[in-house]
């Protein structure tokens, strides 16, 4: 893998929706997730995490240069499977199926024990391997319950990304519509009604900010992200919701990334000093904004020390 990044960046992302709903909360009935004392609109850092992986998998399942770029954390994977197929790597899969099969800590633990006991070095293997071998794991780090639960110190990774909850601008107000379909469930249904009704939620326009951290103090420390990955991430950020379209989500973009490169790899200047020097605000004029071009965003630079260097990426 390449060198580890040495400086440390933050960065603010601007994302918007038309008439669909960004990230649904399940304990509401899949209503578009919002402050109930501010009404302003809510989008999870699991939820853009996911979209991340979703673009990087899309883009280099298939690449000559895939190496290095799997997926921890995906539909359809089962953790466990992945943890032992890195046993191989090392002699140790029997060894870490015996381990998930333990049915209590003490006897997770002594299989530990005999693990490291004939290999000092295995969580220096397991760590590097399940690092150099997934992407989100050198991003956003990862809990490996196997290597966790047999107490060897792999399993709890810290990764060198790190997102906070995204924010609508202003208050949104969703929308619950009524849907029909033509076609019935069951033969029985057919013989008392001829479609069957629905409802979606739907959030007819919002501008969302999310603020994020890149830190290369801990890149070098844990999981080795490199510039390659850093690259990787901003072109993530910008097209993630290109490859993840869907009805329930309406259109959805991209619209602006901010990055912040310090001269170093711990910085001198406080992460919300930067984030502060971001604003975004309605036009003038502007009561009910349906598009981007309802806002203003500026950067006040003047605020931005000279050892921090400034990018729009778009």
């Amino acid at each position: 893998m390449s060198e580890a990044i040495k400086n440390r960046y933050e960065f603010t992302i601007f994302f918007d929706v038309e008439n669909g709903n960004p990230n649904g909360d399940p304990d509401s009935g899949g209503m578009p997730r919002i402050d109930p004392e501010t009404g302003y609109g809510i989008v999870t850092d699991v939820c853009l995490k996911r979209k991340i992986r979703n673009y990087v998998e899309a883009t280099k399942e298939n690449s000559e240069n895939s190496v290095g770029y799997g997926i921890y954390i995906k539909n359809g994977v089962v953790l466990n499977a992945l943890e032992v197929e890195a046993g191989k790597e090392f002699g140790i899969d029997n060894e870490l199926k015996e381990l998930q099969k333990a049915s209590t800590k003490k006897e997770a633990k002594e299989i530990g024990k005999k693990i490291k006991k004939d290999n000092p070095e295995i969580d220096k293997l397991l760590f590097s391997y399940m690092c150099n071998n997934y992407y989100d794991i050198r991003t956003f780090g990862a809990v490996m319950t196997t290597f966790v639960k047999g107490a060897l110190n792999c399993g709890q990774v810290r990764g060198p990304v790190q997102l906070g909850f995204a924010r609508s601008v202003d208050r949104i107000l969703p929308q619950e519509i009524s849907i029909t379909r033509v076609a019935i469930t069951t033969e029985a249904d057919a013989e008392k009604k001829d479609n069957e009704m629905g409802r979606k939620y739907i959030v007819p326009y919002g501008l969302y900010r999310c603020d994020g951290y890149v830190s290369a103090n801990l890149a070098r420390k844990t999981t080795g992200f490199s510039e390659d990955d850093l690259n990787l991430l901003w072109e993530a950020l910008v097209n993630m919701f290109d490859t993840d379209h869907s009805a329930a989500r309406g259109k959805m973009a991209t619209r602006k990334l901010i990055v912040f490169k310090h001269d170093s790899e711990l910085g001198t200047c406080p992460a919300y000093k930067l984030f502060e020097a971001v604003s975004a605000k309605r036009k003038e004029g502007i009561e009910v904004p349906r598009n981007f071009y309802d806002y203003e965003i500026k950067i006040n630079k003047e605020t931005i020390p000279s050892d921090v260097e400034v990018t729009e990426i778009i």
